[in-house]
């Protein structure tokens, strides 16, 4: 294994285990919380930016592991929601 396949290997790793324990049970939170029509907090904002933010800095790794696509595809979609929901509740409550 190259040098910087181990690394991806490493990253990936560290990256899946944060999703598993922190951004998953968060964000499907999330969902919940604006699913019964709350608004996101700035708290919550603070995190979608994270993640968003994050996101589009992991794009190379993405690129050179196409195997992570699908799983990206999902969590986008996720994150969406959230975020479309929100905005609906704010103006609802606005």
């Amino acid at each position: 294994m190259s040098d910087s396949a181990a690394k991806d290997a490493g990253t990936i790793q560290v990256l899946l285990q944060q999703l598993n324990d922190i951004r998953l049970p968060m964000a499907l939170d999330l969902k919940k919380k604006v699913d019964r029509g709350e608004k996101l907090d700035s708290y919550d904002i603070d995190f979608l930016e994270t993640v968003l933010a994050d996101a589009t800095g992991a794009q190379g790794m993405i690129t050179r592991h196409p195997e992570l696509k699908p799983l990206v595809g999902k969590l986008m979609s996720l994150y969406s929601e959230i975020t479309t929901k929100g905005l609906e509740n704010e103006q609802k409550k606005g």
